[in-house]
């Protein structure tokens, strides 16, 4: 089971670049890089943040930093939930 989904990251996204909370993706963007989408480092960074106080995952700046589309961030934060035994 997936801990965040494309919507959830999108309006996550949205928050943390000052858009409104409504905002989010539009169409398939799970392999479009973030910088197309018009997001930069710091909101990525910002929004590992938020994903981290608001479902308990923990992702270093250096993996973030490695995350270059929405399907890569899903991955490492749906990933990095432990899966019941």
């Amino acid at each position: 089971m997936n801990l965040i989904t494309l919507d959830e990251l999108g309006r996550i996204l949205a928050e943390c670049a000052g858009e409104s909370e409504d905002a989010a993706f539009d169409g398939d963007v799970l392999d479009t890089p973030f910088t197309d989408l018009g997001y930069d480092s710091l909101a990525l960074l910002e929004s590992a943040s938020q994903v981290s106080r608001r479902f308990g995952v923990e992702l270093s700046d250096d993996a973030v930093a490695g995350l270059t589309t929405p399907r890569e961030f899903l991955d490492a934060v749906n990933g990095a939930v432990p899966q019941p035994a």
